[in-house]
């Protein structure tokens, strides 16, 4: 029995050991997967808007017919906004503000489109236009949050990954800091209000 009892020591060790990487990785692999999915929540908050926007954009070309040029700015910003897409499984920082760039493109004409809107008292006063304004206004709001959620998912797994001894792991299994979502430069400053 004596001879036996280093191996028993060492076959004890080992499983430890196994036991612990194998649960290392099965967490990371599952905190990862959460940060993937609050990503595509982002990305839906997103494809809403931009499946609005078409209606939004027939409402006021119906009461602002020579407005043509801020209406195909929204169309164009609409278009590259949707053409741009991550791939969940390469979710770089490069990637990430190429996204948030052509998201802010749609943003800024939206905006434009909505002071154009300001010359129009009976298009503001349209239900329908209304209602599509309150519908674009609830999901800038849900934009924000999916942001948020995916920033805090992104949290619980980089800081799992990257804490000792877990980071020892990470490396080894191939998980890598994943990319926040950050601010548009500028947007900590206040915007200036001109009457």
């Amino acid at each position: 029995m004596k001879k036996f009892l280093p191996w028993i020591i060492v076959a004890i060790v080992v499983i430890g050991i196994y036991s612990w990487a194998k649960g290392f990785n099965n967490t990371a692999v599952e905190y990862e997967a959460d940060a993937k999915t609050a990503w595509s929540n982002v990305e839906s908050a997103y494809q809403r808007r931009a499946d609005l926007i078409p209606n939004l954009v027939a409402t006021v070309k119906g009461y602002a017919e020579h407005e043509k040029e801020t209406l195909e700015g929204v169309i164009k910003a609409r278009s590259e906004a949707t053409k741009t897409t991550i791939d969940v499984n390469d979710l770089t920082p490069e990637k990430m503000a190429q996204f948030q760039q052509a998201q802010q493109g749609l943003s800024g004409a939206l905006s434009r489109l909505l002071v154009t809107v300001e010359r129009y008292p009976d298009l503001k006063a349209d239900k329908s236009f209304l209602e599509l304004q309150s519908q674009l206004e609830g999901t800038e709001n849900r934009i924000n949050v999916e942001r948020n959620r995916y920033n805090e998912a992104v949290n619980v797994y980089d800081k799992y990954t990257t804490k000792f001894p877990g980071k020892l792991l990470a490396g080894l299994f191939g998980f890598e800091e994943m990319p926040r979502y950050k601010s548009a430069p500028g947007s900590e400053n206040a915007p200036k209000v001109e009457f």
